[in-house]
């Protein structure tokens, strides 16, 4: 019998590192200059973070379970106009889950997606 083969894992913040490789990442007091360019805003928090916390008033509201089924051209499930070439910044609680999403949406054509450093918290703290 042939020995199963060594399962590579690898940590988190490996993963992190490698997202964020190729985000040009978006900081708090840049985004309304971008939003006001041109940019899509996509909050990918659950909707309680919505209830307890808010929301950015110019944000797309699409929950991390069902970005990729959201934006792709081919499904059936898809809203928008959001084309590959689009300008997005992901935004999830803390700037963490968004860079991994914002890598998956780069991997799945999108060219011109990136997200908010330190998330919603970070952009709520610098408008107090």
């Amino acid at each position: 019998m042939k020995p199963a083969p060594q399962t590579r894992v690898t940590s988190i913040q490996q993963r992190l590192a490698d997202a964020r490789r190729d985000l040009n990442r978006v900081k708090p007091a840049e985004l309304s200059e971008i939003l006001d360019a041109g940019a899509i805003l996509i909050d990918i928090r659950p909707d309680s973070f919505h209830r307890e916390e808010g929301v950015h008033p110019q944000a797309l509201i699409i929950e991390r379970n069902v970005l990729e089924w959201r934006l792709d051209p081919n499904s059936e499930a898809r809203i928008g106009d959001i084309e590959a070439d689009t300008p997005i910044i992901i935004m999830c609680n803390e700037g963490y889950a968004s860079s991994l999403a914002a890598a998956d949406l780069q991997k799945m054509g999108f060219t011109a997606v990136t997200d908010l450093v330190g998330g919603y918290r970070a952009w709520r703290a610098a408008q107090e």
